[in-house]
């Protein structure tokens, strides 16, 4: 056939069956395994066998769910994967999931079979209709249950988040820390500069940064069980609200996370004066002591609430590595003490009000110590 020939217009049965990339399911994973292969065949049941494929983003998982999935991938074109290595959290996992894909409608779920993939034609086609720009599925919507929430607590815990994000967001929902959530690619990929890519809840990023807000579809969600694998939450849930508070009002100024680590350290500085204050005025013991002892006190609160707050979708965990990441923390921190007095006594001395030169110091600690805490304790630069 020479190339000025023209092209069929009939093709065979097989290629016609075949659809068009349609919709991209991306599924952040930790050690999840024994999940991939029942996802994909789950995701085949609802979504048929072609038109469809499924972005698994796993964080290095160490059990070997990147080459599971690269396994059924070498004979299933629709799985991909997306090791990433250095970096982890399920909110940037998603972002760079939904990036990556040539879909124009982009699905984040859960892959551990709590989320229902039933929902997915339904929501899509709410979304292609053009009359929502969002559609998402609620635990707590009429229909919907959150049995699959491990405990009662935990469900306390995310209808109390729920009712707060509703404030970030401006858009009454029931469920707007859902984790099961679809909408066109050229959206997110317009709106992917603006968010923050920190915590858990992406939804909620997006929602927040949306400008004007998006029209929202709900499903009715049966929350289910984890079938296998690490759960990507915690017991602080909520805190994911406060991390949009900063990036909603401070992140065009701060960057979210060192806005996070400066609360952590003013809440720290209130620690350093409590100890020292029992120490000293209560209990009589020498200054030098309890100046010590309340460093020290201060430091270990620092790193416990950074590890659970600022740095929370990269934490610590481990006896082991909770042990050497607080001193290297420590390590850190003495030396950011250093340069804040190095360089106030310099200003001072060289002419400057105390007081800016000991506000000069402070913020050059601030930044010396998140920068070196982010490279050295939790890892990376964020």
């Amino acid at each position: 056939m020479g190339l000025a020939d023209p092209v069929p217009a009939v093709r065979t049965a097989a290629e016609a069956a075949v659809k068009p990339l349609e919709l991209a399911v991306v599924l952040p994973t930790l050690n999840e395994k024994a999940n991939i292969a029942p996802m994909v065949a789950r995701l085949e049941q609802a979504l048929g066998p072609s038109g469809w494929e499924a972005v698994f983003v796993d964080d290095d998982s160490t059990d070997g769910t990147a080459e599971e999935a690269r396994r059924i991938g070498q004979t299933d074109p629709r799985v991909r994967v997306i090791q990433r290595i250095g970096r982890r959290g399920l909110a940037s996992a998603a972002i760079e999931g939904m990036c990556a894909t040539a879909a124009p409608y982009v699905a984040v779920m859960d892959a551990d079979h709590q989320h229902d993939p039933q929902l997915l034609l339904d929501m899509l086609e709410a979304v292609k209709s053009g009359e929502y720009d969002l559609a998402y599925a609620s635990r707590f919507a009429d229909g919907g249950s959150a049995a699959g929430l491990s405990s009662t607590r935990r469900e306390r815990g995310s209808r109390i988040a729920n009712a707060l994000a509703r404030r970030l967001t401006g858009t009454e929902l029931s469920d707007p820390m859902s984790g099961f959530f679809l909408l066109s690619a050229d959206r997110l990929r317009q709106q992917a500069a603006r968010l923050s890519g920190i915590g858990f809840k992406i939804m909620l990023d997006i929602l927040a940064t949306a400008s004007p807000p998006l029209k929202v579809k709900e499903f009715p969600l049966q929350f289910a069980r984890r079938a296998a694998g690490e759960s990507k939450l915690d017991h602080g849930v909520a805190l994911d609200f406060l991390a949009g508070l900063y990036e909603r009002w401070l992140g065009r100024f701060i960057p979210t996370r060192f806005a996070l680590f400066g609360t952590v350290g003013g809440l720290g500085v209130g620690v350093h004066m409590a100890v020292l204050s029992v120490l000293y005025l209560a209990f009589g013991s020498g200054f030098a002591l309890a100046q010590a002892v309340a460093t020290v006190v201060a430091m270990t609160f620092n790193f416990w609430l950074n590890n659970l707050l600022t740095y929370r979708d990269q934490k610590l965990a481990g006896a082991r590595d909770l042990f050497f990441g607080w001193l290297k923390f420590c390590a850190t921190c003495a030396v950011g003490t250093f340069a804040n007095v190095a360089a106030a006594t310099m200003l001072q001395a060289n002419g400057f009000a105390w007081w800016t030169a000991a506000l000069a110091g402070i913020a050059l600690a601030s930044v010396w110590n998140y920068a070196l805490s982010s490279k050295f304790v939790w890892g990376r630069f964020r």
